[in-house]
């Protein structure tokens, strides 16, 4: 599903870095992110590696803590910008019942790159246990987006681009209860097709910067994704709070006592 998103050179380097990384955790899923996932890559897009690993539970349980919850890693790697970074599973399945829209897109979305056995148990319980948080998470990102877009004198496509995609999501999600980072999977079905000419723009590079006609159109019509992801909280097919969390938990207690 993800051959499309890359070409050969960038998939051997992605391969190249997971390879390396696989020999210090093991990974229960990787998935691509960025703009490759999320409909607007350009040739010097980096490859965004957001992955989840296992930490064996007798490095857990010892007397010192050898596990890390957290890893990162910037490479260049023959001409492609590598950005890996990685967390533990129980502090993403924490941040899942949080409505960590961040953790949900690794476990959920379209894009994994590599996948463990116990992935596939894994992802109905975690959509079981959706719920309207998902708007405080979704509307906070696409918010400090705004702001970084703001800073550039409203002049940055990539910024406009990830209010966008971050809203549309979050929607999306809110709506269905499916995770879809896709912008350009998303824009038509909610009236930001017009999003069409920006992506076309973002397409010619990173630091690609809009003209002044599309900068003042964007500027007044930005507002309506917030209000779209406001009015999905209301409309949600969530419930407020989560519910399953008890058999997220007792996934991951089973996941422990086998890989002790």
């Amino acid at each position: 599903m993800t051959d499309h998103l890359m070409t050969e050179h960038q998939r051997r380097m992605a391969d190249r870095v997971l390879d390396e990384e696989s020999t210090r955790r093991q990974h229960l899923v990787v998935s691509l992110s960025g703009a490759h996932a999320y409909g607007f890559p350009s040739p010097d897009s980096d490859l965004d590696l957001k992955c989840v690993h296992i930490t064996p539970t007798a490095e857990l349980l010892g007397l010192e803590q050898r596990g890390s919850a957290a890893a990162e890693r910037l490479e260049v790697v023959e001409g492609v910008e590598v950005d890996y970074s990685s967390n533990e599973v129980a502090p993403v399945l924490i941040g899942v019942l949080q409505g960590n829209g961040n953790y949900l897109e690794r476990l959920l979305g379209a894009h994994t790159l590599r996948g463990s056995a116990e992935l596939e148990s894994l992802r109905p319980l975690v959509r079981g246990v959706l719920s309207r948080r998902l708007h405080r998470h979704y509307r906070g990102f696409a918010q400090s987006q705004l702001r970084e877009w703001e800073k550039t004198g409203f002049r940055s496509t990539k910024k406009l681009l990830y209010v966008l995609r971050t809203t549309l999501t979050g929607t999306h999600a809110l709506l269905t209860g499916e995770v879809e980072t896709d912008l350009t999977a998303l824009m038509d079905g909610y009236g930001f097709g017009d999003a069409g000419e920006l992506v076309a723009w973002k397409l010619r590079g990173e630091r690609s910067e809009l003209p002044d006609t599309l900068s003042e159109h964007w500027r007044t019509q930005v507002g309506r994704a917030f209000e779209l992801l406001d009015s999905a909280r209301e409309r949600s097919v969530l419930p407020e709070e989560p519910m399953g969390a008890d058999a997220l938990e007792a996934w991951l207690l089973e996941l422990r006592r086998s890989r002790f």
